[in-house]
This record gives structure tokens, sequence and C-alpha cells, in this order.
């Protein structure tokens, strides 16, 4: 025989031997008040994981306004997917298995001389496989059709936009309307854009996330990229590749428009005074960091070449132009001419 009485301030119920139903009394209790704790506590629990979610709109990466990134996206989702196939279930056994099994389950089975299930070897190699024989074969055929060099196929001509890295900036070089920019490009939608990429300093990397995949920028090469926006739209462009001290600021704009806009742009950048001559580019190639948007209304013819040219010593293999085939074909010659002096003496 018990009595209860409930002890201000904690809650809990003390009980004394005097009336029956007691013990029952207290348990039960006991439970009303779990139950007003669990949901309040999963109120809370759904309240921060909205917060969290809520950080998530916008992402360039997985909301790509080119068909290039969402291609990437899609292949992104989908091995995703694959491999959650294999994980969720171990995660779900692993704590299902846990609980099972737990040492004050007196009704869990004990069977220590087990080794052996043909449908559980089944399940556990016979999935991953086919997993892997699909997952294999779309990102093969995938990473084809997604090769950065492929051009893209349209019935519009492409833009061309030539790509230079320095410190800490972009120059953007239009050569089919001799135009130049800093820091900003603009190109008209549902139109392919090829990009040439070069650097005259350090390794980089050029990355507009909301449209596509990125492509390294490195001294003396020449790198492709093609890509194409769906829509009007604003994309953030980056430098995906460390490169110093400016690196965080080295971001630019890049703006699809409609091809009438498009085309007063283009007049604009052709009234702009400044042009891109050698001294101009001498200016540009000095560090700084955070550069604002500068136009260029003439570009020294060949720019992009010359910059790539500067470091034909960093690749002997490649062909020279005409007058550089000039220069070595003298100095060949001057060789030659020394060489045959020492063998009479």
């Amino acid at each position: 025989m018990f009595n209860s009485k409930k002890i201000a301030g904690t809650g809990r119920v003390k009980c004394w031997r005097s009336k029956p139903n007691c013990t029952a009394q207290a348990a039960f209790r006991g439970r009303e008040m779990s139950k007003k704790r669990y949901p309040r506590f999963f109120g809370f629990l759904a309240l921060f994981c909205m917060l969290l979610l809520s950080g998530c709109d916008g992402v360039p990466l997985l909301d790509p306004k080119g068909q290039v990134g969402i291609e990437q996206r899609n292949l992104i989702v989908i091995a995703t997917l694959l491999m959650l196939i294999v994980v969720i279930p171990v995660i779900l056994m692993t704590l299902i298995f846990a609980w099972k099994y737990r040492a004050t389950n007196k009704a869990a089975k004990y069977t220590p001389d087990w080794s052996h299930s043909t449908k559980i070897e089944i399940a556990v190699w016979g999935v991953p496989m086919l997993l892997l024989v699909f997952l294999g074969y779309y990102t093969y055929v995938s990473t084809h059709e997604l090769d950065p060099y492929r051009p893209l196929e349209s019935d519009v001509k492409p833009v061309t936009i030539q790509a230079v890295s320095v410190d800490w900036k972009w120059i953007f070089i239009y050569p089919e309307y001799n135009i130049a920019t800093v820091n900003k490009i603009v190109f008209p939608a549902n139109t392919p854009i090829n990009f040439q990429v070069t650097s005259d300093s350090v390794m980089n990397s050029l990355f507009i996330p909301g449209l596509g995949g990125q492509i390294y920028a490195m001294a003396g090469m020449h790198t492709k990229l093609h890509l194409i926006a769906n829509e009007v739209h604003e994309f953030n462009g980056i430098s995906a590749n460390y490169s110093g001290a400016g690196f965080t600021g080295m971001k630019f704009k890049a703006n699809s428009v409609s091809q009438a806009d498009f085309d007063n742009w283009i007049t604009e950048v052709r009234n702009s005074p400044k042009k891109l001559g050698q001294t101009e580019y001498a200016e540009l190639l000095k560090p700084s960091e955070r550069n604002p948007v500068e136009l260029f209304s003439a570009v020294t013819p060949n720019l992009f070449q010359i910059i790539i040219d500067k470091y034909e010593g960093m690749n002997p293999g490649k062909k020279l132009v005409a007058g550089e085939k000039e220069t070595a074909s003298n100095e060949g010659a001057e060789k030659s001419k020394n060489s045959a002096a020492g063998a009479e003496e």
C-alpha cells in the first residue's frame, strides 16, 4: 500500500506505503510529463532544421541557368542518389542491430556459430556491383558529353571571349569586336560562349557556378571552356584556384542579356575613351585587389596570343610564330658559323 505526493518544483512523485496503485499512478504521471516534453523538443528540432535549410536557397550549383550546368547538376544528383541506396540501409541496419542486440534485450536470438547466408551475400555483393556498373556507364557518358573542350551544338553563332588571369583581376577580350573589359563580361542568352583561357601570372581557374564547370588558366597555355545561358540572368564569376593575397576578391560579373541589349552594350564599350595597348596592359599586370570594372574600346591586335608567346620557353615543342622562326633561324645560322670556324681552327 503506497501513497504519493508531488514534490514542488521538481516534477517528481514521492511515494510511501499507505494506498494501493501508487506506483502505477507515479508511472502514469511520468509518462504524461514525457509526452509534454518530447513534442516541444521535436518542434525546436524542426525549426532549427528549417533555419539551416533556408540558407540553401539560390545555390548556383543546384539551381543553374545554363544547359551545361543543368547536366552537371543532374550528374551530381543521380550519382548521390545511387550511392544512398547503399549508404542509407547500412546506417539504418547499424541502428537497428545496436538496439535489437543490446545487452538488456534477453529475447534477442544468440547464434554464435552462424557464419554464412546466401541471401545476405547476394544482397551485399550484388546490389553494389549493379550500382557500380550503372554509375560507371552513366559517369563515362556524361564526362565525354560535358567535356569543356567540346563545342556546344547550336544554330546560333557562338561568341568568343578570351580570358586572361592576372594578379588579382580578370581581363576579358572580345576578338570579334576588338574590345576588352576588366572583371565583367556580357553575352547574349541562348548563345554558345567559347572561352579561351590563359594566365599572365600564377595558375588560376575560371569558374561561373551558375553556368557550368571551371577550367584552369596557366601561363603559356591555352585552355577552352564552352558554356551557354538558357535565360537572361546575372551570374557571379570567381577564381576557383588560390593565387595569392588578393584571391578572395578576384570576382567578376557575367551577365546574359537579350541580343538587343548585347548590341547596345557593345556600342557602349566602343564609346569608352580607354584603349588597351601595351602601356595600359602593363599597368593591369601590376598586382591590385578588388579592381572596379573597366571598359576598353580597342585592343592591341593578337594580344591574347602575345601573352601566351611570352612563355614560349615553357613549351619548347610548340610551333613558333613567324617572327620567332626568323629569330631562331638567325640564331641557328650564327651557331653553325661559329662551329664551322672552330672546326677550321
